[in-house]
């Protein structure tokens, strides 16, 4: 007759070591460590509140009665909570047809952007041929013109050409303002894509095209979005170019920056949040790209 023993291991104990107990070398590089967290903690914690206050006290002054945004000093707070002052902001004349023509314009450079710099970029990162980088150069150098380079000929030009004062004219107005940045980003992600990745997709039957649709474009996908926020931003914020290009037809800003003497505080603030508005609800939706794009940066 056997019998059999089961024999159990015992887990290792896990000691607590405290940190004056440690030699003092070790005890300073620790220390030096947990003061380098904290100094970048307390670093981000500023920028945050830098960028996220006044968001805040434009939201508060947005959803405060008229007469609290007149009075001062101003609440830090909404109390007591109104859509007096938003709701007179977007019965104002002109605001929603301003704001569907911002939209348009917004999605309509987003997509011609995405659609030219893609293509350009793969070209750019994958392609040696003579002069890429005078190319390279001159792309960036058109981003360096001030806008009103561009925009006075163009204006001229669309006027010429029958389309002035038309929601597309001011989307490629935007179009050629984002292409230099989004074409140069989109250019650095797809150089960051290993060839060998490419390579291996042809070996397994893929053509160039397909290798691009199926492996490249998805590891790149966090950078496109990248642009796809800058463009997005950009067209939804800028003024200049939508005031010399549009008279009846008017954005967002455009209509804002033309009443801005002529209204009131109600009117600026709840046009200032009313603003922010489409940029964070559509970073909102990108985040993940985002999110994964900063992880393949810190690895």
């Amino acid at each position: 007759m056997t019998t059999t023993s089961s024999t159990t291991q015992a887990a290792p104990l896990v000691t607590k070591v405290r940190l004056r107990d440690l030699p003092v070398e070790q005890r300073r590089a620790l220390l030096a460590a947990r003061l380098r967290r904290a100094g970048t903690y307390t670093v981000a914690l500023l920028i945050a509140l830098w960028i996220l206050l006044p968001i805040w006290l434009i939201g508060t002054l947005a959803f405060s009665t008229p007469l609290d945004v007149r009075t001062y000093p101003k609440q830090a707070a909404p109390i007591p909570f109104s859509t007096e002052t938003m709701e007179f902001f977007l019965n104002a004349r002109g605001v929603l047809p301003a704001t569907r023509n911002s939209i348009v314009v917004a999605l309509m450079t987003l997509a011609l952007s995405t659609v030219i710099s893609a293509p350009a970029g793969y070209a750019i990162a994958r392609y040696f041929f003579r002069g890429r980088d005078l190319f390279r150069l001159s792309i960036l150098a058109v981003r360096a013109f001030p806008i009103v380079i561009l925009a006075v000929p163009l204006a001229v030009t669309f006027r010429t050409w029958g389309i002035y004062d038309r929601v597309y004219s001011v989307a490629l107005m935007h179009t050629a303002l984002t292409l230099p940045t989004t074409i140069l980003v989109v250019s650095s992600v797809f150089a960051s894509v290993p060839r060998e990745l490419e390579e291996a997709a042809k070996v397994f039957g893929c053509n160039p095209f397909q290798a691009f649709l199926r492996v490249v474009m998805p590891l790149a996908l966090p950078g496109i979005a990248a642009s796809a926020i800058f463009t997005f931003v950009m067209s939804w914020n800028e003024v200049f170019a939508a005031v010399l290009l549009t008279l009846e037809n008017r954005t967002l800003p455009a209509l804002i920056l033309y009443n801005l003497d002529k209204s009131g505080d109600p009117f600026k603030f709840a046009g200032g949040f009313f603003m922010l508005v489409p940029s964070l609800i559509f970073i909102f939706f990108v985040r993940r790209y985002l999110f994964n794009m900063w992880g393949q940066i810190t690895k």
